[in-house]
């Protein structure tokens, strides 16, 4: 049943948060709700406006989307001498401007001929895009961590990068290669994953950092949580995306050493990757993306179970803290925070379609509740820093627009479009006038930021009819010159027509030069090799 008053509700915790960010951070990455200001964090783009783009479109405002996404377009400048993570910038930034750019066409934006083939957010993305590109010019294939926009990537820019940053780019990279026709970007994230698929050790797990360099692993840890998360993820969706078996042939072996190495009692511990046997007996908040993983898969049952023990600690704090003791029954010191991720959200949306049980909704009622009761602010909703006593931190990050509130809007909207199972078609753009749209199965990236399937295939399809052509041609070509037959009115008797299609050669890399923060820097201490950041 459709709930106005609640879709309302979380309407207005949207806009509370991001007219905050509008009246007081931008253009700055993120909101600081506790000062009613703004910082740069994961780059000096606007990070915020970008990401939470397509979720104005979800809750129905075409209007504000008409404009931020020309805002966009007049300021954001990513020629800049500024080092960015290759990983959240990816997700964050070419994701939310793909999901944007397939999204306006339901946004009355007037649509350039050719949509969804091409389109400004589209080059936008495809300009961010090969920005990162330099950072996968190792001999592996596996990317570094992190890279300069501007100059490329630093001579001292160290080796050594976590699962999810070398795995977490086959969604993006695809759906732009699909889209554009340039197929470098597809081939760059399959020949990272392809790299890291053969790194798995005899037991068939990976671990959590690895040198992209010489292939060894740094941190052996073996899980789902953070470092690994949407690697895994990726490969399934990436399967559903592009209808790939390949991908989920990966996933499937994956999964079943997952079950057989960390799987107890419908929790997922840490083990050493090449023993099996338990280094850390935690649960971490962004496990919680699993059961939502599960029930795409059609494991239900074991989704259902698992998100109850997750569920269980939500009851018990209010929220997730970052890492949990299983064994202890309570947060891992010095990881009692909760930065308002959408996790377990998100699992509560795609298991509530599933099964239509209203325990899930009951998930969202309590978010609702405590984002509103503990989190709000003047400017907006701050992250948690102790769940114990609900001591605040100065940060909003911008998975709380992209992500968090999205799923908590979809959850209680189950007849949304971008929920539609294939009867809310609708005809459109192309190369060739009639792209067959929305026709079912969006897939949102790691960062929520949902894809549409059909686009991608409606624009391969004529990339792929178009070489075809190209390649018919140009045999008529070679065979007419090697005969000697010219007809009249042919191209070929003038010099400068050409009905080959003309490669682009793209555009040439500056030279590599930046400076990062040592790598020792950002491990965590008492053997927890994880980012404090955000790896979703």
């Amino acid at each position: 049943m459709v709930n106005l008053h609640l879709w309302q509700r979380i309407k207005g915790m949207f806009y509370h948060a991001y007219n905050a960010y509008l009246d007081n951070a931008f253009p700055y990455d993120e909101l600081r709700p506790l000062t009613c200001d703004g910082q740069d964090t994961w780059g000096s783009f606007s990070l915020t406006l970008i990401d939470a783009l397509d979720t104005l479109l979800v809750l129905g405002n075409q209007t504000e989307f008409q404009r931020v996404a020309s805002l966009l377009q007049d300021t954001v400048d990513f020629n800049i001498d500024i080092n960015a993570s290759v990983f959240e910038t990816n997700i964050r930034v070419v994701g939310g401007l793909l999901s944007a750019h397939l999204l306006s066409g339901r946004a009355g934006v007037q649509l350039e001929p050719g949509w969804p083939c091409s389109g400004p957010l589209l080059r936008m993305a495809e300009d961010v895009a090969r920005k990162l590109l330099p950072a996968f010019e190792t001999p592996t294939g596996m990317p570094y961590g992190t890279v300069n926009l501007l100059r490329g990537v630093s001579p001292t820019e160290t080796s050594v990068t976590c699962t999810a940053g070398v795995g977490t780019f086959i969604l993006e990279f695809s759906t732009l290669s699909r889209l554009t026709g340039d197929t470098t970007f597809e081939d760059t994230a399959r020949r990272a994953l392809k790299a890291l698929w053969k790194t798995r050790s005899d037991i068939g797990l990976v671990g959590n950092h690895i040198d992209v360099v010489s292939k060894k692993w740094v941190a052996q840890d073996a899980g789902i949580g953070a470092g690994v998360d949407s690697y895994f993820e990726y490969l399934v969706k990436g399967a559903i995306l592009l209808q790939d078996e390949e991908l989920l042939d990966m996933f499937d072996a994956y999964d079943q050493a997952l079950e057989n190495y960390t799987r107890f009692d419908d929790w997922y511990l840490w083990v050493q990757m090449h023993k099996g046997t338990v280094s850390m007996p935690i649960f971490q908040s962004l496990e919680a993306f699993w059961p939502g993983l599960q029930t795409l898969l059609g494991n239900l049952d074991g989704a259902v179970r698992t998100f109850q023990n997750y569920y269980s600690v939500w009851r018990q704090f209010g929220g997730l803290p970052e890492f949990y003791s299983i064994s202890q029954g309570y947060p891992v010191d010095k990881r009692e925070g909760y930065p308002l991720r959408p996790e377990l959200i998100e699992s509560a949306m795609y298991l509530f379609r599933a099964t239509d049980d209203h325990t899930y909704l009951q998930l969202g009622l309590d978010a609702v509740e405590f984002f509103e009761r503990i989190a709000k602010t003047p400017c907006g909703y701050a992250s948690v820093k102790d769940l114990r006593d609900h001591q605040l931190e100065n940060r909003m990050e911008s998975f709380f627009l992209a992500e968090t509130i999205k799923y908590l809007y979809l959850l209680f909207d189950p007849t949304h479009f971008l929920h539609n199972s294939g009867t809310e078609t609708w005809v459109e753009g192309g190369e060739d006038g009639h792209c067959i749209l929305s026709s079912g199965g969006y897939i949102f990236n790691t960062e929520a930021h949902p894809l549409d399937p059909a686009a991608l295939y409606c624009c391969s399809n004529h990339g792929r009819e178009q070489q075809d052509l190209s390649d018919i041609l140009l045999g008529l070509s070679q065979s007419t010159k090697q005969n000697g037959i010219l007809w009249e009115g042919s191209p070929f008797n003038d010099k400068s027509a050409s009905i080959a299609l003309k490669v682009d050669k793209g555009k040439i890399e500056p030279p590599l030069s930046c400076h990062i923060q040592p790598f020792r820097n950002r491990l965590s201490v008492l053997g927890q090799v994880f980012n404090d950041q955000h790896l979703t």
